[in-house]
């Protein structure tokens, strides 16, 4: 279908539907309200490329994931998509696993101009090299993000959520809680285990143990609980910095023989499905995912139309929800 059927569809010249594909405010709502529904009824799918070489933009956005397999990831995307498109845009996903290579090549789409911004979810342990990579080029980073700098960011407040994990835990009895986190190249890993520990000497607790998950899996969640089931002291409640270590350790927990919450108790984090599909349900802090996801989309779309906007950090609100596992 092309822009001149559109035009003789609609009873219209070609040049008011370009006019109207546009944006342009210089059409009459008659005359607009007809190429909508002949474009509707015809299904028609503007050529981007076309566009491109008309208004210098591609429409299309380049996500950078580190894990799409991880629920929390997959929930951000689906906002950024839904904000993306509600705004006129398409994304590209690229997922990077925090490897600088496959980074490097994903980012050619921005010096090639086939994209007009990037939203990244990397380890904040590679935002100096992205930021000498992507240069001066509109760039948002999503739940990962920087205390100062020239990149606007947006995620929760990390240490606050942890620290009302424990203020929870020990509100309930418990005593002996131990932490299972994951690669401390990334901020919320460092940040969640602060508030951990912050949490502890404010509650005066002398038991401290924290095992490191070798990936964010549930597998490596259960091998951590392993290890700490394993210890001389063991612990009576776990908190989890992701629903699936989490759900790993509810089930290295049953395996031993052990109930939750009656003999240890547990805790995720990010809210996702997943934390109401195990048994018991679990105890989660959510996270707003894909309002963080739609937010990064409004503040790429700002720096895109305003290059010189000064640096935004939000930081969104999350939730603590108990369940049956505490």
């Amino acid at each position: 279908m092309s822009i001149q059927k559109i035009a003789q569809l609609a009873g219209v010249s070609v040049a008011t539907v370009s006019r109207v594909l546009n944006n342009s405010d210089t059409v009459k709502a008659k005359n607009r309200e007809r190429v909508l529904q002949a474009i509707k009824e015809s299904n028609y799918q503007p050529n981007l490329l076309a566009r491109q070489l008309r208004t210098a933009r591609s429409s299309m956005i380049l996500v950078m994931v580190s894990n799409i397999a991880n629920p929390f990831c997959a929930e951000v995307v689906k906002g950024i998509e839904e904000e993306a498109e509600k705004n006129g845009y398409r994304i590209l996903l690229c997922n990077s696993g925090s490897d600088m290579a496959r980074s490097k090549s994903a980012l050619k789409l921005l010096s090639g101009k086939i994209v007009d911004g990037i939203i990244t979810m990397d380890a904040f342990s590679k935002l100096p090299e992205l930021t000498t990579i992507i240069g001066d080029a509109p760039w948002v980073q999503c739940a990962e993000y920087a205390d100062k700098g020239a990149v606007s960011c947006v995620g929760i407040n990390d240490v606050d959520a942890a620290q009302s994990v424990i203020s929870h835990l020990v509100e309930k009895g418990y005593q002996r809680i131990a932490l299972i986190n994951h690669d401390l190249s990334y901020k919320y890993a460092r940040l969640r285990e602060r508030g951990y520990k912050a949490a502890l000497h404010a509650w005066s607790l002398d038991y401290q143990a924290v095992e490191y998950a070798s990936e964010l899996s549930s597998s490596a969640g259960m091998a951590a609980m392993d290890v700490l089931l394993a210890a001389e002291t063991r612990p009576d409640a776990v908190f989890a910095v992701s629903d699936t270590l989490a759900a790993g350790a509810m089930r290295a927990i049953a395996n031993a023989g052990l109930r939750i919450p009656q003999d240890i108790a547990v805790v995720g984090f990010d809210g996702t499905e997943l934390a109401e599909m195990v048994s018991p349900q679990l105890t989660t802090i959510e996270q707003p995912s894909r309002d963080i996801g739609r937010k990064a989309v409004g503040l790429l779309l700002n720096r895109i139309e305003h290059p010189d906007a000064p640096t935004e950090r939000v930081m969104m609100d999350w939730r603590y929800i108990s369940r049956a596992s505490t």
